[in-house]
């Protein structure tokens, strides 16, 4: 959710995504209101105005729009006003009166943080469950009990199954990112869930997603109640203030030049989308080596060191976050200046969802790719996705910068030569085999 300052202070360039509706014309609680104004929001952008009537009324909302216009917004005002208007159903269960399954741990914490700061003036108890960290204090404390529950669909599950709490006081469920929670595989999570909340027609159920594809929407109508489907501008893929552009390195020249970049942009808040997790793990080695202040975030960091990671570059410690495309949906970056395609992504919708991190809220932005040897095959689908060629950068092989490269990381040795044991039966047996030859 991005933050804007109060309307006379917004910028032109940054005012055109908003509508002429003020958030003050629709019927929303008092206390509401003060979270949206606290915010900084006076007026609703088009997913907001077109979504807010639908969902207030009790209808269930389907809604696509592209990355930072504000989805994250429209449900979280649409949930509170829902549980501030409703009374709470089946009182004798403990569990949450509203559920918000994302596809990812840093994307549920976001939303988790989103929803604290509207809904600071309401009474309602907020909690948090995701996997790779603080089992037993997540554990404790949706187990004393919390209105509204964010999570990861196999954390939430796990307590599920041991009865931490109950999902039949569940009045509003959300679904967000929804295309992406089927990319990574969490589709029969999700049914497992919505199968055991209560009747379809006792809740409210909004889905959000950058992508509306048919998977989505056969969901949609098997678990909702005759969904409104709302899209903002489908056929205008990305958004103009990204100015895009495409080199075309050699695969040892993509580090040179991306250093080189970097030094002439003065990239002050930099995300630089990889294919692969050991390729963000060696980029992020060698940039740090040459001096750049940046690291590299996957699924192999601990999940609080990544936490960590993340709060440093949100708060401007970091300059460059690297990443796989589990970094690149969902996330709510202000001010991110540029977006390096190091490698170009295989999948077409992947490139939008990148390029998506810069440009947000109507403000401007660089996405920079290379058309490397190795992906650039991907270049064709991804123009004729975003219906223009994207513009060609020419390469001084002069001016690029010299890299040093960084020492090797030292070989782990053995597992039995860390702990100092006995080696396995497996490895005396190979060490057998190799003695014999």
């Amino acid at each position: 959710m991005q933050v804007l300052p109060p309307e006379s202070d917004v910028p032109a360039a940054a005012d055109h995504h908003l509508t002429e509706v003020p958030f003050t014309s629709l019927p929303l609680p008092e206390k509401v209101l003060a979270g949206i104004a606290d915010a900084g929001f006076r007026r609703c952008t088009p997913i907001q105005e077109q979504t807010l009537p639908l969902a207030l009324d009790g209808q269930d909302v389907a809604g696509q729009a592209q990355t930072g216009t504000g989805k994250t917004a429209a449900y979280l005002v649409a949930l509170y006003t829902r549980l501030h208007d409703s009374k709470p159903i089946a009182p004798q269960h403990n569990g949450p009166r509203a559920l918000i399954l994302a596809p990812t741990r840093e994307l549920a914490v976001q939303i988790h943080a989103d929803a604290e700061q509207l809904g600071k003036h309401l009474d309602f108890r907020l909690g948090l469950a995701f996997g790779g960290t603080d089992y037993e204090k997540q554990r404790r404390e949706l187990a004393e009990g919390v209105d509204i529950l964010v999570g990861t669909p196999g954390r939430i599950i796990d307590y599920f199954k041991q009865r931490v709490f109950s999902f039949r006081r569940v009045q509003v469920m959300v679904l967000d990112e929804a295309d992406r929670m089927f990319d990574l595989g969490f589709i029969r999570d999700i049914r497992f869930v919505l199968r055991r909340l209560p009747d379809r027609e006792k809740r409210l159920n909004l889905l959000f997603s950058a992508t509306l594809s048919h998977r989505v929407l056969e969901l949609a109508y098997e678990h909702m109640n005759d969904p409104q489907l709302i899209r903002i501008e489908p056929e205008k893929v990305t958004v103009d203030s990204v100015r895009q552009s495409i080199y075309f390195p050699a695969n040892d020249e993509k580090i040179p030049l991306l250093l080189t970049l970097l030094k002439q942009m003065d990239a002050r808040r930099t995300m630089v989308f990889v294919n692969t997790r050991r390729e963000a793990d060696r980029l992020g080695r060698f940039l740090a080596h040459n001096g750049v202040n940046a690291r590299a975030i996957s699924g192999d960091v601990p999940q609080k060191k990544r936490l960590r990671m993340f709060g440093d570059f949100l708060s401007g410690k970091l300059a460059v976050l690297i990443g796989t495309d589990v970094a690149s949906r969902g996330l709510h970056v202000p001010d991110v200046s540029h977006v390096f395609n190091f490698d170009l992504p295989q999948d077409p919708e992947d490139y939008v969802h990148r390029i998506g991190r810069t440009a947000r809220a109507g403000a401007s932005g660089d996405a920079i790719s290379f058309g490397c040897e190795s992906y650039a095959a991907s270049l064709p689908d991804i123009e004729a996705l975003i219906g223009r060629k994207i513009p060609v950068e020419r390469i001084d092989p002069e001016a690029l910068v010299t890299v040093s490269k960084p020492p090797r990381r030292p070989r782990r040795p053995p597992p039995h030569r860390r702990s100092g044991g006995k080696p396995s039966h497996r490895s005396a047996r190979r060490g057998r085999r190799r003695s014999r030859r």
